[in-house]
């Protein structure tokens, strides 16, 4: 729905240029699936500019959210709190891209130069951090 939103009101194109610009971008869950260049399942619009493939509702449906703990590279602090709704996971990535988490052998975070992609809600969990490192990526970029 994001990307045909983003169709419908002429925002793909203005979103990929600034993306691609250095702009960062942070997509959780289904703004995951916005980033990716590829999707497993029906065809959607995406931003594309993000070389992963993601596999959308990866862990089930609706009944099937759960709660997780577990490290980050990047995030100091211990095991980040996350909340999974469902929710895709990373299935292929090129070689830019570095995993940042993996629950049971999935990549659910990842980063690619200005882009930070995440398959939980953080927020949901209050888990502050991936948002505090986004706004340094943001405050770095403006530099």
């Amino acid at each position: 729905m994001i990307g045909k939103l983003a169709s419908w009101h002429g925002l793909l194109e203005p979103l990929r240029e600034r993306a691609r610009a250095g702009f960062p971008v942070f997509g959780t869950c289904a703004g995951m699936i916005f980033l990716a260049r590829e999707v497993e399942g029906p065809p959607q619009h995406l931003l594309g500019v993000m070389d992963v493939r993601v596999r959308r509702n990866a862990f089930g449906r609706q009944v099937a959210s759960f709660e997780s703990e577990f490290d980050v590279k990047g995030l100091d602090g211990g095991p980040v709190s996350a909340v999974f709704i469902r929710a895709p996971w990373i299935s292929g990535q090129g070689p830019a891209v570095e995993v940042l988490a993996e629950v049971d052998g999935r990549v659910v975070a990842a980063r690619e130069g200005n882009l930070l992609a995440t398959s939980f809600h953080p927020e949901l969990a209050g888990e502050h951090r991936f948002h505090r490192w986004f706004a340094d990526l943001v405050r770095d970029a403006h530099r």
